[in-house]
């Protein structure tokens, strides 16, 4: 089964995580966020999957110029402004069978093995 991966291509962190995939043999789809932002309803199910505090990209431009009420956001919150910024989504996202399953790149490689099912 094939693993989508949402990112941008100019992020070290999304080259790091197709550098391993292609060296462990991995069928993926790269889908870049910035090109192909994800609609609102893939982002409530990454949500409802994950909860929005992992798929923050807190170190991102847009992280930083949202407000200080984002401390105290729900997760719909998180969702509307997911929507409306994808920016804020970390990255990479990976993705299967419709299943975000998978934030980042910086999990132990036997953690990361497990959740692509690898």
């Amino acid at each position: 089964m094939s693993i989508q991966v949402y990112g941008i291509p100019n992020c070290g962190t999304c080259r790091k995580a197709l550098q391993w995939l292609d060296a462990n043999g991995a069928t993926y789809e790269f889908i870049n966020l910035k090109e192909i932002p994800p609609d609102r309803e893939t982002i409530a199910g990454w949500i409802t999957t994950l909860t929005a505090k992992p798929l923050r990209n807190t170190s991102g431009i847009s992280y930083r110029n949202l407000g200080e009420e984002k401390q105290t956001w729900t997760d719909e919150q998180w969702l509307d402004a997911f929507a409306q910024d994808a920016m804020l989504l970390k990255r990479p996202i990976f993705v299967k069978a419709g299943v975000a399953v998978l934030t980042g790149f910086r999990a132990k490689e036997s953690d990361i093995r497990a959740k692509l099912q690898l």
